[in-house]
């Protein structure tokens, strides 16, 4: 029943080169990179046998042992973080009953979103990966809007059915309301975290699959297990009062350095 944890991390981000080097300042004036700051949130979480992080970047390599962590080599063909993580299990030799995808530009994941990830695929045996979907109130859902109309990607939303297998993943916000919402306020839209638990046979089968329209056009690597029939699973966490956001452009930088000083985040 063992879990690996791997933080895919690349250097030449399209829409943000270097990312993984990015220096975050903290609520007590320390500044750590990027990629430490999502190890940190790796190994604080329960019930996981390993941890590493995998890259195909010297910089990045340097950087990660440079703070304890564990580094695995891939390489420069992968398409995205999916890809390397296939790569990783396997050059680890596989063996892992769940493999999760703690994407490197996701420093504000609680622990307990990963600890609520894999109990739920574990349950699901006809899912093949499972994710959290972190329903937004008034406040979050005004951000992705803004975000969008000022011509900026900034969360990913997801919808899903009533057994909760997605439906459907966007850089849109979906589904639409023409409600107004107070800051509070829960909505209907669903804020999709950037972390994934898989089951080994559907990981491994996942490089093989050409990249389907609806990934190309969204920029989503999940939406190929959805387009090759594999059903992906939409695990509900709460935010028990965290907030939570992506680093996806330089603009970032700035909103989650706030975010960490309002809760105290070093």
């Amino acid at each position: 029943m063992s879990v690996l944890i791997a933080i895919p991390a690349r250097y030449a981000s399209s829409r943000y080169p270097g990312k993984p080097l990015v220096p975050l300042t903290g609520a007590n004036g320390t500044s750590m990179t990027l990629i430490e700051r999502s190890w940190r949130a790796a190994i604080s979480v329960s019930g996981v046998d390993r941890v590493v992080v995998a890259t195909d970047d010297d910089r990045i390599r340097e950087a990660a042992e440079g703070f304890g962590a564990e580094v695995v080599m891939t390489s420069d063909t992968c398409r995205n973080g999916t890809e390397r993580c296939a790569e990783t299990h396997a050059v680890l030799g596989g063996g892992y009953e769940i493999v999760v995808n703690l994407q490197g530009d996701a420093p504000l994941t609680p622990h307990w979103f990963v600890e609520d990830l894999i109990p739920g695929l574990r349950a699901a045996p006809e899912a093949g990966v499972a994710t959290p979907v972190l329903r937004c109130d008034g406040d979050a859902l005004n951000g992705l809007l803004n975000d969008r109309k000022h011509g900026r990607v900034g969360g990913t939303t997801a919808v899903f059915g009533n057994d909760h297998s997605a439906l459907y993943f966007s850089k849109e916000v979906i589904p639409f309301t023409s409600e107004i919402y107070a800051s509070t306020d829960p909505t209907p839209v669903f804020h999709h975290v950037g972390v994934y638990a898989y089951r080994p046979d559907a990981l491994a089968a996942y490089p093989s699959w050409p990249s389907g329209p609806l990934e190309s056009l969204e920029g989503l690597e999940q939406l190929r297990f959805m387009e090759n029939g594999r059903k992906v699973l939409c695990v509900e966490v709460e935010a028990k009062g965290r907030q939570f956001w992506e680093l996806n452009n330089p603009q970032d930088v700035a909103k989650i350095e706030e975010m960490m000083a309002e809760m105290g985040l070093e």
